[in-house]
């Protein structure tokens, strides 16, 4: 793990720990772990990937006004079926209607990625990963509902964990859907003049 110093310090604008696992996978440790303070609420007739792709610049922006000598990182993960944004349920009755909109059909997971390097203006790539769900029955959103995997997951559900096995077929970066698509965070930090270890 190389955690970076000096003129190549990085900043995750983000507090979710899926986030920081996944850039470990990399080989990076962020030297500082800033969440963004923004409202997140999409604009009115704002579809599922402008809304990912504004959010992530929003967020690396606002961390880059008081920390202008690091790299900045932020991501945004929308979860769209159509033009319909599933968030973050609210509660148990939200992720399970949530569950049920997706159950047999196929929808687009939206990764927003943002650099800010020191002095520049920020760069945003949008990822699209397109999933299909089997059909549910209605025992299996009732387990999946008590574990709580639910909470704090985009479209209610987290991939990485037992709703792995709602996937029929997945069209795209995995780990987008995850919560940041790797080979492309890695090109737009080495893109931004960011040293990433090997």
């Amino acid at each position: 793990m190389v955690r970076t110093t000096g003129p190549h310090r990085l900043i995750l604008a983000s507090a979710s720990p899926r986030r920081r696992d996944l850039l470990a996978q990399i080989g990076l440790e962020p030297d500082d772990i800033i969440p963004a303070e923004i409202d997140e609420a999409p604009m009115q007739g704002e579809q599922p990937g402008p809304l990912s792709k504004r959010l992530s610049r929003a967020k690396g922006e606002a961390v880059a006004a008081n920390n202008r000598d690091a790299w900045i990182l932020s991501a945004d993960t929308v979860v769209g079926l159509g033009r319909r944004i599933l968030g973050k349920p609210e509660d148990e009755s939200e992720a399970r209607r949530f569950l049920g909109l997706l159950s047999g059909r196929r929808h687009r997971v939206y990764g927003g990625i943002t650099v800010v390097a020191p002095g520049k203006s920020s760069v945003t790539r949008l990822v699209t990963t397109a999933v299909t769900f089997k059909r549910l029955e209605n025992a299996e959103i009732d387990r999946y509902i008590s574990s709580g995997e639910w909470r704090g997951k985009a479209g209610g559900y987290a991939i990485q964990g037992a709703a792995g096995v709602f996937v029929r077929s997945l069209n795209g970066s995995y780990f987008n859907v995850v919560g940041l698509p790797l080979y492309e965070t890695q090109s737009l930090l080495q893109g931004s003049g960011f040293v990433v270890p090997r």
